[in-house]
């Protein structure tokens, strides 16, 4: 099975959700501005499920990349308090055992490069607007925590051989809520990784957007059968 094959899926299961959803009408925009406002405000918030999908699928294709995901990476209390004494320049290069917790964190995607002996954690969002200060103090956080653990991580419970750990935000869009080099963009994708990524997730995009125009073309199409 191809790549699109793999994620066409993800798409057609979020577009069902989509056609079937149930909204009110504003007294203010009508019908059919009702039904088409919910329906693309929905689609803001799935797609992000959708690149990640992508995103994944795209490096499945690469046989240098292993992937896979992690919903409950764990932080332990010896990470947290060092935290707070560490830099930004000081905290890529600690490290940490990895195995007590005091709290989780889900890791979209974690990567295994067999050539460079490099593991990699991803957070993945749109990108398409800036959050608050303090989501983003929360999700540099999250980052320092994950980038500490992380090569421990790969040793002891990935049994991989890891020369280098490294932790990303990935902001699709482009607008970083966490600055260079702590965060990527879709365009940087395909250098950061050394494989074709950005054209495939774009690809997987068009498709999603042609789908989800045909049904707010369907809608407007509803509307005026029902004058005539």
């Amino acid at each position: 099975m191809d790549y699109f094959e793999r994620v066409m899926p993800v798409v057609d299961k979020t577009i069902a959700g989509l056609a079937k959803r149930k909204f009110r009408d504003d007294p203010i925009v009508g019908k059919l501005l009702s039904a088409q406002t919910s329906i693309i405000s929905s689609a803001y918030k799935r797609h992000g499920t959708i690149i990640e999908a992508a995103f994944v699928e795209a490096l499945r294709d690469s046989n240098r990349y292993e992937v896979w995901g992690e919903s409950k990476f764990k932080v332990s209390q010896a990470a947290e308090a060092v935290l707070g004494n560490l830099s930004d320049d000081e905290y890529p290069n600690a490290s940490l055992p990895y195995g007590d917790a005091v709290r989780t964190v889900q890791i979209d995607l974690i990567t295994y490069d067999h050539t460079e002996k490099i593991i990699g954690a991803y957070e993945i969002k749109r990108g398409n607007g800036l959050h608050d200060a303090g989501k983003q103090r929360s999700m540099k956080r999250d980052l320092q925590a994950t980038q500490i653990l992380l090569k421990s991580y790969g040793e002891t419970f990935a049994n991989k051989e890891v020369a280098t750990a490294r932790s990303h935000i990935v902001f699709y869009y482009g607008l970083r809520s966490i600055p260079k080099p702590f965060s990527l963009t879709g365009e940087e994708l395909d250098d950061h990784f050394g494989f074709p990524v950005f054209g495939k997730i774009e690809r997987v995009n068009e498709y999603f957007k042609g789908r989800l125009f045909q049904i707010l073309r369907d809608l407007e199409n509803q509307q005026e059968n029902r004058r005539i």
